[in-house]
C-alpha cells in the first residue's frame, strides 16, 4: 500500500488516514479540556461580576476599548489565513502554505504587541493586582476598591492565560512554515497543518468571548 512507505507515516499506524483520525481525536479531546479550563475562568469572572457588579463596570471602562476591538479584528484575519493556510497544505501549494502561515504569525504578534501596549498602561496606573495596587484611577474606596481588584486579577489571569496559547502557537506555526517550505505537506499529508489551524481558531474564539466580557460591561 502506498501509505505504508509514507515517509510521514509512523509506525504504530497502517495507513495515512488513520493517523489523520487518531490526531484528530487527540487534539479535539485537548480542545475539550482546555474549554473546561476556561470554562472555569468565565464561570468564575461570571458569579464575581453578579456579585460586584459596580466595581467591575467602573474597572471595566479603564481598558482601551479600542484597542481590543482593534485586536478582536486582527485575531479574526488571523483565522482567516490560517484557514488558508489549511486549504493550501490541501492542494500542496508550498509558497502560499508558507504565505499564509506568516501571515498568521504576523498577525499574532501584531496581537501579543498590543496587549503588551494595554499591560503598560495598567502597570502606570498601578491597576496591577498587588501590594501596589491602587484604585484612584477608578475613583473607588473601600470595598469597592478591592472588589475592582478582583476584576483586575480575573483580566490579567484571563488574557494572560490566552496570551500565553499565542505564544505557544506562534513558534508552531513558524515551524509548520520551515517544513512548507521543504515541500513536507501536501494532499497526501497536512494533518500538522490542519491540528494547528483547529488550535489556533480555539484560541480566536476565545478572545471573541473575552472581549465582550471584559471590554463592554454596562
Amino acid at each position: 500500500m502506498p501509505d505504508a512507505h509514507a515517509s510521514v507515516l509512523q509506525h504504530h499506524f497502517e495507513t495515512l488516514q488513520q493517523q489523520k483520525e487518531s490526531s484528530s481525536l487527540g487534539m479535539w479531546v485537548f480542545i475539550a479540556q482546555e474549554v473546561l479550563f476556561f470554562g472555569g475562568l468565565f464561570a468564575t469572572y461570571t458569579v464575581y461580576r453578579a456579585m460586584y457588579h459596580d466595581a467591575f463596570a467602573a474597572a471595566s471602562h479603564h481598558l482601551n476599548v479600542t484597542l481590543g476591538a482593534a485586536n478582536t479584528a486582527v485575531l479574526i484575519c488571523s483565522s482567516l489565513t490560517m484557514a488558508m493556510a489549511v486549504h493550501a497544505a490541501a492542494l500542496g501549494r508550498r509558497k502560499q502554505i508558507v504565505a499564509w502561515l506568516l501571515s498568521t504569525v504576523l498577525l499574532g504578534a501584531i496581537f501579543l504587541g498590543v496587549k503588551v501596549v494595554e499591560y503598560r498602561e495598567k502597570w502606570e496606573l498601578h491597576l496591577i493586582p498587588g501590594p501596589s495596587f491602587s484604585a484612584h484611577a477608578l475613583h473607588l474606596e473601600g470595598d469597592a476598591a478591592s472588589h475592582a481588584q478582583i476584576y483586575y486579577s480575573l483580566y490579567f489571569a484571563m488574557t494572560g492565560l490566552h496570551a500565553l496559547h499565542m505564544i505557544i502557537g506562534i513558534p508552531i506555526i513558524l515551524g509548520l512554515a520551515v517544513f512548507a517550505w521543504k515541500g513536507r505537506y501536501g494532499p497526501e499529508w497536512s494533518t500538522p497543518v490542519e491540528m494547528t489551524g483547529l488550535y489556533w481558531h480555539f484560541v480566536d474564539i476565545v478572545w471573541i468571548f473575552l472581549f465582550p466580557f471584559l471590554y463592554l460591561i454596562h
